[in-house]
C-alpha cells in the first residue's frame, strides 16, 4: 500500500492537519505527501470527516496521522486495512479505524466501484 484515499480528519481541520503532516514529513526526510481532495464522509456515530489521499511510506503516514490527532485533538480515520479473505466482488472494499490519539474508537467500512472512477462511500460503521 503506497497510497490510500480512505484517510480522513474531522471536518474543518483538514487543511491545517494535512499542511502539518507535509511539513513534518519534509523535516524528517520521510517520503510522504498528503492532499485533500474535496470529499467528505458523514458518519452517524463519529461526525463528518474530510477525506485526504497520500502517497509514500505507509508507516510514516500512520505515525504522522496519530501524532496529528494528538496535537490537534481531533478524530481521524486511518484507512487501508484489508480483509484476510480473498473473495472476488464487484466492488472494492476498504476498512478503516476511527482514532482519537492512539485510542481506536470505532471502525468503518468503505466501498467503491471496481471499474471506472468512483468515489468511496461509507457502507458500515461500528463503535468500539
Amino acid at each position: 500500500m503506497a497510497s490510500s484515499e480512505t484517510f480522513g480528519v474531522e471536518e474543518g481541520r483538514g487543511p491545517e492537519v494535512v499542511r502539518w503532516m507535509n511539513e513534518r514529513s519534509r523535516e524528517s526526510g520521510a517520503r510522504l505527501e498528503a492532499r485533500l481532495y474535496g470529499r467528505t464522509i458523514s458518519t452517524a456515530n463519529f461526525g463528518r470527516f474530510e477525506l485526504f489521499s497520500w502517497m509514500g511510506d505507509p508507516q510514516a503516514a500512520r505515525r504522522l496521522l496519530t501524532r496529528a490527532s494528538k496535537r490537534f485533538r481531533v478524530r481521524v480515520i486511518e484507512g487501508g486495512y484489508k480483509p484476510k479473505e480473498t473473495v472476488f466482488r464487484t466492488k472494492k472494499y476498504d476498512y478503516a479505524m476511527v482514532k482519537r490519539g492512539e485510542k481506536t474508537i470505532g471502525r468503518l467500512e468503505f466501498e467503491a466501484p471496481r471499474l471506472g472512477r468512483g468515489d468511496w462511500t461509507l457502507r458500515g460503521e461500528e463503535r468500539r
